[in-house]
């Protein structure tokens, strides 16, 4: 699974990067070294009766827009590639409402040793890369939308394998657009893009425990052991 992730990078930036529109909003946004479900971070989606991504801010979780409970997001946190299009938490969005979410790195456990040692991973060339994700809105009972996301998890590559068995989905800058596209409902074409990343492209090292702790914030979160 995907349980951290660092997003440091400032939006204006990242706007740059992948050129697409900042939207309203993004002011709350401030640079995290440990973001942990529940956060609100900055991602990339076509909003609804829209036709051009936007970057703004969306809390880490999913709520189905059929759920009576929005604490059903503290468990759709990652969604499992393989299961994406049959189970009911996300063959919707899967299908119409998919999005990007642009990171600088990413935390796995190594659940074998005592305490979990964490490792960081991230890529050789130190850019910001993007994890593929779902979105939806939920309808609070006061009437307000809460806008959530999901992130969409892999078998791991020869970098995160020893540490653990599943990581994030990293898309190419090249499937963007086919990600994005709401319109673009081909299932089969977007399994094919969920796969792990080529090793050769990432790096990694061992972390201390602080990032284990919800909460604690800092570069010291991403510092080699």
């Amino acid at each position: 699974m995907c349980g951290r992730f660092a997003q440091n990078t400032k939006p204006q930036e990242l706007a740059k990067q992948f050129q697409i529109q900042l939207r309203v909003g993004l002011e709350e946004f401030q640079p995290r070294y440990n973001v942990a479900p529940s956060s609100r971070v900055s991602c990339i989606r076509v909003p609804i009766h829209e036709t051009k991504p936007v970057l703004e801010m969306l809390k880490w979780g999913l709520i189905p827009s059929w759920a009576k409970d929005p604490q059903i997001g503290f468990k759709l946190a990652n969604a499992r590639a393989e299961t994406l299009d049959t189970l009911p938490s996300f063959r919707p969005a899967f299908k119409a409402r998919r999005c990007l979410v642009p990171i600088d790195g990413f935390y796995e456990w190594n659940q074998d040793t005592k305490p979990k040692q964490p490792s960081y991973f991230f890529m050789k060339n130190e850019e910001p890369f993007c994890l593929a994700g779902l979105w939806e809105s939920w309808k609070h009972p006061d009437g307000g939308l809460i806008d959530t996301f999901t992130l969409v998890t892999t078998e791991p590559n020869a970098v995160v394998k020893p540490v653990c068995d599943r990581m994030p989905v990293i898309l190419d800058e090249k499937d963007f657009a086919f990600w994005l596209d709401p319109q673009n409902q081909d299932v089969e074409k977007l399994k094919k893009l969920l796969k792990p990343y080529p090793a050769d492209a990432m790096g990694g090292h061992a972390v201390s425990t602080y990032v284990s702790k919800a909460g604690n914030e800092g570069s010291v979160c991403i510092t080699p052991l």
